[in-house]
């Protein structure tokens, strides 16, 4: 059973973070997949062209940044709060490590020197509970992503967990995820999924992408 953590006031999220991923295998977490398929669609329904500036935030060890490189797209950046997550998947990659960006800062205070065409959040952004954590994550997307570019973003539905790894999350439905981004935002899509963790649980999400629209 996982154990609650401490009090907010008293919460070092990235202590938590680093110890998870020091402590646990990839097959471990709930989150982890062999294949992400439902990120993975995305990107081939935008057709995007190899020379896409693509940033996976919350990226950590997960294997989309693998499958992106084995597709041919060469300027991914991958951002996680947690050092021994990314160097996971550094190990993992081997030489082909040298290919990404890694950047390792907390979601919620990120200040990207760069804009991107496609902004990738599987399971990152249910973790920003703080009404101002949250306006800065969306103030940072909305300002590094390139206009008619495209933001993928996968949190818990409102029928999935209301904690992971022992942490409270945000959940969203459509229309609350939709009204959260509809200023700058045009959306494409939502769908929901349900995602079966190592342990054969399920947890469903919700995965809504929007294109960015022109400054008026």
């Amino acid at each position: 059973m996982i154990q609650s953590v401490p009090a907010m006031k008293n919460f070092d999220r990235k202590k938590h973070w680093e110890s998870i991923y020091l402590n646990k295998k990839p097959d471990e977490v709930s989150w982890f997949q062999p294949v992400p398929a439902t990120s993975l669609n995305f990107v081939e329904q935008f057709q995007l062209p190899l020379t896409t500036k693509i940033i996976d935030i919350g990226g950590g060890d997960s294997y989309f940044v693998d499958c992106l490189l084995e597709w041919g797209y060469n300027d991914v950046t991958v951002l996680d709060i947690s050092e021994k997550a990314i160097e996971k998947a550094k190990k993992r990659l081997g030489v082909k490590a040298r290919m990404v960006k890694w950047i390792i800062a907390d979601a919620a205070d990120f200040q990207p020197t760069e804009k991107y065409d496609f902004w990738h959040d599987r399971a990152a952004f249910h973790f920003l509970t703080n009404e101002t954590e949250i306006k800065n994550y969306l103030k940072t997307v909305k300002e590094h992503i390139r206009p008619s570019g495209y933001l993928v973003i996968g949190t818990f539905s409102m029928q999935g967990p209301e904690k992971c790894s022992g942490i409270e999350v945000k959940r969203y439905s459509e229309q609350s995820m939709t009204d959260r981004l509809k200023d700058f935002f045009e959306k494409i899509r939502c769908i929901t999924i349900d995602h079966k963790t190592p342990f054969n649980t399920i947890q469903n999400f919700i995965f809504c992408s929007f294109r960015r629209l022109h400054p008026v």
